[in-house]
């Protein structure tokens, strides 16, 4: 169980890094990189929709505004700006694993 933990925080860690490389592109569509840094705000942010005293509702705002604001953002991003991103990733990720000799 805690090998599975440890790669689903790995692919977390991925796909935030995607998403920086998704912001960075110019093709990235205004409204994609405004609902990205709005999930992130909402993240980081102190206040909530629903406080989070108020008990599982608090919380569970957490677990559906952020996916909701990452999904309608991906709907927004063109395919080829993904493909880029991920395959950039995919590349520094092997230079890193296998330096040069």
């Amino acid at each position: 169980m805690l090998d599975r933990l440890r790669a689903l925080a790995t692919q977390a860690r991925r796909e935030l890094e995607v998403y920086r490389l998704v912001l960075a592109d110019p093709a990235t569509p205004r409204s994609a990189r405004w609902l990205l840094r709005a999930a992130v705000a909402y993240l980081l942010l102190p206040f909530d929709l629903i406080p989070d005293w108020i008990p599982v509702l608090g919380q569970l705002d957490d677990l559906l505004v952020v996916p909701a604001l990452v999904w309608l953002a991906l709907r927004r991003i063109p395919p080829p700006v993904l493909q880029r991103a991920r395959q950039r990733l995919a590349a520094d990720y092997n230079l890193r694993r296998d330096p040069p000799e």
